[in-house]
């Protein structure tokens, strides 16, 4: 047998037992060049020891060593070339589901790898938030920095994002799906591939996107509200609260605007940092300072004012959970009466351009102490701005904003991924809901509809009962409701009873007479409020309430100063 015969005979057998003549040219990857690795490592072994065999002056054995080296290059690049060209015929003729996945870990990596052959999905990118990872290659897919998300959707045409982070908290995905939502893409959170294996219902339903809309039961505002760049191009912008859910959100949306500098000011290091470092990241040509303190602090609010000749004061810090303001009212109270104080007073004092006071359904005749401290936030508000000189004074009330830390969405989400139950304070208790982005496009044209004094709430429709929402996420996760009609359900709904301080329903407005913008959804009206003399002594009372810890003094100020405040004997006040 010659030399050739018995190459043939070897490389033949052997393809044929590892299979590469059957493996399938969209599934042709690692395996299949090792496979055909095997095959040219065993060419030139073979050959070799055949040359010493049946010839008489052997071949030289870099000859075949090249010769299998040719062979492997030749097998592999054919076979890459050719799927190739039939993904790209096919995907000619057939538009694909793009796909950007979040997470470059071994989730991820086993999706990227299990979307590669797949006819429907194709995974364009991978984010994360590790520096290691970024600027890498993993699976074919170059990983990206998260503030190039926008980017990466408009350029590839991306319409999914899947979190493919399953040892993530909770918390963590539900705030990156917040994010993500306004990127126009579904956001689907994928379970481990050992939750899909293992058919763990309560991780499976996370892959269920959540559509905040379809739960408010009306289509988003945000888009409908025009866009206000005139009124923040070019200014100093100072943001408090800027690492809350609604300052944060505040920050990003400016910076679409071109503002000249933005000061971010908030009392929470890891919050601060975080918010600082995103808006580095997605807009660096614009001088971002993030300042750490309170705006309790009387000198250092003035001082940045001053120093950083700030034109706008987006005032968004406030403690805001009702219970946890019950339990601590006079650090509550500090925080958003006395904070509200020392702000706008150096913002009248710097003769700033506008001042937008970001304020609550909730201080609408209050029964909690955190809707009797934003009642009195308004009321200085307010009353500056019958004596402010240069300032425009102005303030925004908000419904519940959905998605945001401590709403309802993200705690119904919790308890439906550990298989219930929902828990509900009442079974008719209604609120009105607007999303994060509605929210803060609402402040921004606060502050440039402002004319002095003005409240601005946006018309959300009809309120909306919390049961309704918590029944349509149960639904929207492929589970179902249990209830005596229905008692092999998944999902129950229990019912804790009302908190201290907490409504059955919320209005927005105190009085019923209402003035236009020039946006229809947007209503601005022009409430009563204390005198200046009324409000320095009722300041004057809760300054003392605050700095003795009085509980009675601080009762007897709520029950005097705020409309129908109905003071709730269980709230502590940190004695």
């Amino acid at each position: 047998m010659t030399d050739l015969s018995i190459i043939l005979v070897v490389v033949g057998g052997l393809s044929a037992a590892l299979g590469l003549n059957k493996v399938k040219l969209n599934a042709y990857e690692r395996q299949g060049m090792v496979g055909s690795a095997l095959v040219a490592l065993s060419l030139a072994g073979v050959s070799i020891i055949s040359s010493f065999l049946l010839q008489g002056q052997p071949t030289h054995p870099a000859v075949y060593i090249v010769t299998g080296m040719i062979f492997l290059i030749l097998s592999v690049l054919v076979r890459l070339a050719m799927r190739a060209t039939v993904l790209k015929v096919y995907q000619s003729e057939n538009r694909r589901l793009r796909v950007l996945i979040y997470g470059a870990g071994q989730t991820g990596q086993q999706l990227a790898t299990a979307l590669a052959t797949d006819d429907a999905v194709i995974p364009v990118a991978f984010v994360d938030d590790d520096p290691r990872l970024q600027s890498l290659t993993i699976a074919g897919l170059k990983v990206h920095h998260p503030s190039q998300i926008r980017k990466l959707v408009e350029h590839h045409d991306i319409m999914r994002i899947v979190l493919a982070m399953p040892s993530a908290p909770g918390t963590v995905r539900e705030r990156l799906t917040r994010e993500l939502a306004d990127t126009g893409c579904e956001v689907h959170a994928l379970p481990s591939f050992a939750a899909l294996i293992s058919g763990d219902t309560r991780k499976l339903c996370e892959s269920h996107p959540v559509d905040l809309y379809d739960l408010l039961g009306r289509d988003g505002l945000d888009v409908q509200l025009p866009g206000v760049s005139d009124t923040y191009a070019e200014r100093n912008i100072l943001v408090t609260g800027a690492g809350g859910s609604i300052g944060s959100e505040l920050c990003r949306q400016i910076c679409g605007y071109r503002p000249a500098h933005i000061i971010l000011l908030d009392h929470g290091e890891h919050a601060l940092f975080e918010i600082h470092r995103e808006l580095r990241a997605l807009a660096p040509e614009i001088k971002i300072t993030p300042i750490l303190g309170s705006v309790c602090d009387k000198p250092l609010v003035s001082v940045l004012i001053k120093s950083q000749k700030v034109a706008i004061v987006l005032h968004a810090a406030a403690y805001k959970h009702v219970p946890m303001v019950e339990e601590n009212a006079i650090e509550g109270m500090r925080n958003n009466v006395i904070g509200t104080h020392v702000v706008a007073n150096a913002a009248r004092d710097a003769k700033v351009e506008r001042f937008i006071l970001v304020s609550t359904d909730k201080a609408v005749r209050p029964t909690s102490v955190m809707g009797a401290s934003k009642r009195f936030a308004e009321m200085i508000t307010q009353d500056l701005a019958t004596r402010a000189g240069q300032t425009r004074f102005s303030m925004v009330r908000f419904g519940n904003v959905m998605g945001s830390s401590g709403s309802v969405i993200p705690l119904f989400a919790e308890q439906i991924a550990k298989g219930g139950p929902v828990t509900l304070t009442h079974a008719d208790v209604t609120r009105y809901f607007m999303t994060i982005p509605e929210a803060a496009r609402l402040v921004l044209l606060a502050g440039s509809f402002a004319r002095g004094g003005d409240v601005f709430v946006l018309d959300m429709g009809k309120p909306i009962a919390v049961r309704d929402i918590a029944r349509k996420m149960i639904e929207g996760s492929g589970l179902s409701l249990r209830s005596a009609e229905n008692p092999d359900g998944d999902i129950e709904i229990e019912t804790t009873g009302l908190r201290p301080g907490e409504k059955l329903h919320e209005e927005l407005l105190i009085g019923s007479d209402m003035l236009t913008t020039p946006h229809p959804k947007i209503l601005r009206a022009q409430e009563g409020h204390l005198s200046e003399i009324e409000l320095a002594k009722a300041l004057k009372s809760l300054s003392e309430a605050i700095e003795t810890r009085d509980v009675a003094l601080l009762k007897s100020i709520l029950s005097r100063w705020i409309e129908q405040t109905d003071p709730v004997d269980e709230a502590s006040v940190n004695e």
